[in-house]
C-alpha cells in the first residue's frame, strides 16, 4: 500500500530542494560575475540573472512538487504541496542572503549543494512511497499487535 505522508512530504521536499538550489545557483552566478565584471556594468545586469533564476527556480520547485506527487489522489492536496514547494524555495533563497554574508561565496556553492542534496534526497522519499509495497505508517499503528 502507498504511504502518502512519504508521497507528500517527499513531494514538497524535492521542489523545495531543486527549487531552493536553482535559485541559489544564480546567486552564485551573479557573485561570479560581480567579481569579474567593473563596478558599472555589475549594477546594470546584476538583477537580471538573480530574477531569471528566482522565476525559474519557483516554476522548478512548483513542478517537482507537483510531478512527484502524482500518487496522490486528491488533486488539492497536489497542488498544495506544488505551491508550498515554490514557498520552501523562495525561503531557502532568502536564507542564502545571511550565508553570502557571513560565509562569503563558498559558503553559498555549499547552501545550494545542500539544497539540491535535500531535493534528491527527498524526490527518492517520494518515489519509495508510491510504490505498491510502501508500508503505510497509519495502518501499522492500527493494526493489532501479536
Amino acid at each position: 500500500m502507498r504511504d502518502p505522508l512519504a508521497i507528500g512530504l517527499g513531494a514538497l521536499g524535492s521542489g523545495a530542494g531543486i527549487g531552493g538550489g536553482t535559485i541559489v545557483a544564480a546567486l552564485v552566478i551573479v557573485r561570479t560575475l560581480e567579481h569579474h565584471l567593473h563596478a558599472i556594468n555589475y549594477e546594470e545586469s546584476a538583477a537580471d540573472p538573480v530574477l531569471a533564476g528566482t522565476f525559474a527556480g519557483l516554476a522548478l520547485a512548483a513542478a517537482f512538487g507537483w510531478r512527484r506527487s502524482a500518487r496522490l489522489d486528491n488533486i488539492w492536496q497536489r497542488g498544495v504541496i506544488g505551491v508550498l514547494s515554490a514557498v520552501a524555495a523562495l525561503l531557502i533563497g532568502f536564507i542564502a542572503w545571511p550565508v553570502d554574508r557571513f560565509l562569503g561565496t563558498p559558503g553559498l556553492v555549499g547552501w545550494g549543494v545542500a539544497s539540491f542534496a535535500l531535493g534528491a534526497a527527498a524526490s527518492a522519499w517520494a518515489v519509495r512511497g508510491g510504490r505498491p509495497d510502501a508500508v503505510d505508517t497509519h495502518e501499522t499503528e492500527k493494526a493489532p499487535r501479536a
